[in-house]
């Protein structure tokens, strides 16, 4: 392999997930050169209140005190000349217009987008397409779709031509994690508690027990997978409460695990339905455990394809970014 590629990052958003992808490139750079070809170098940090330019000799991101004010995404692209826009915002109703104008604006001028924010991707993602199409870019959406587990890798590419027909997903580590508690005689209260403590439940877990993460991640894969836009798909979901306990204690006692499991399929077109559904031994749902997380997508014709694992954490999140931006930068020829 030659001589690695240097290729600018602008990142929008310094939390958990922006720190972790800034520490990663920073800390990995010289691995991701030997091993894939390409250096990405992060230039320019973005946050609504501010921004900092860090040029290309690899410097730390300074304290937010010391940044400039904000100036529009283009001049910052401009001066960077960055290849990739990573975005890291929280997927809030407040941002959504914010990550979906900036994401336009980078794509249209050529720039690719990497992206582990959701919201803009389930209300303008024709949008964020036709961009893409009118400045022959890509937009990659890993970090969106289940922190590190690849399930959006398998949706977009990997199962084409395979027949896929089904998705069925438990994309969720928190519920997961919350329903085994309950299983094992555990209050509500508790369970969230607890995964709270061990850092796997956000401060709100609400978007968690009542569905709506699950659905949003397999109304993404839906639509790499079949072409729904995602602003479509109608959702059903069945929350996980207090008389939860009693359904999870009772598949304990069938040696079933309770798992809230998010469907999406053919045959029920612009449709995810989450429900709480006793699994059984042999099913992979079943044999997650904690905050794992898994996705089958059912191919009749080839077999059932699962992805399993992957870590739920802002380090996963960030990974997922990190290899979305080898995927668009990287000169593959070959094997590669």
């Amino acid at each position: 392999m030659g001589e690695a590629t240097r290729t600018g990052v602008v990142l929008s958003g310094y939390g958990p997930v922006g720190r972790a992808y800034v520490d990663h490139l920073a800390g990995h750079g010289d691995a991701l050169a030997r091993l894939h070809g390409v250096r990405p170098v992060v230039r320019a940090v973005r946050a609504s209140s501010g921004q900092c330019l860090l040029g290309d000799d690899g410097r730390p991101v300074p304290p937010r005190p010391s940044w400039d004010p904000p100036e529009p995404l283009d001049e910052t692209l401009d001066r960077t000349g960055a290849a990739v826009f990573a975005q890291a915002l929280p997927s809030s109703p407040e941002l959504r217009a914010l990550a979906a104008r900036e994401a336009v604006t980078a794509l249209r001028r050529g720039v690719h987008v990497v992206t582990a924010t959701k919201s803009h991707l389930l209300a303008h993602w024709g949008d964020l397409d036709a961009a893409a199409r009118a400045g022959r870019s890509m937009i990659r959406i890993s970090g969106a779709t289940g922190a590190a587990l690849p399930a959006g890798d398998l949706s977009r590419t990997a199962l084409r031509g395979m027949g896929c027909r089904t998705i069925r997903a438990c994309p969720n580590g928190t519920v997961t994690f919350v329903l085994d508690r309950l299983a094992e005689g555990d209050p509500l209260d508790d369970a969230v508690g607890e995964a709270r403590r061990r850092g796997i439940a956000e401060t709100d877990p609400s978007a968690d027990l009542s569905g709506a993460d699950s659905a949003t991640k397999v109304r993404l894969l839906a639509a790499l997978a079949w072409g729904w836009d995602p602003a479509s798909v109608r959702v059903r979901a069945q929350p996980v409460e207090e008389g939860t306990a009693g359904a999870a204690l009772g598949a304990a006692s069938r040696s079933r695990r309770l798992r809230a499991v998010a469907v999406a399929s053919l045959d029920r077109p612009l449709l995810v339905d989450v429900r709480l559904e006793e699994t059984e031994p042999g099913d992979p749902l079943h044999a997650l455990t904690g905050p794992e997380k898994a996705v089958v997508f059912g191919c009749p014709d080839a077999g059932d394809v699962t992805v399993s694992g992957g870590r739920s954490s802002p380090t996963g999140a960030a990974l997922a970014m990190v290899k979305d931006t080898i995927g668009v930068t990287a000169d593959r020829t070959g094997f590669h």
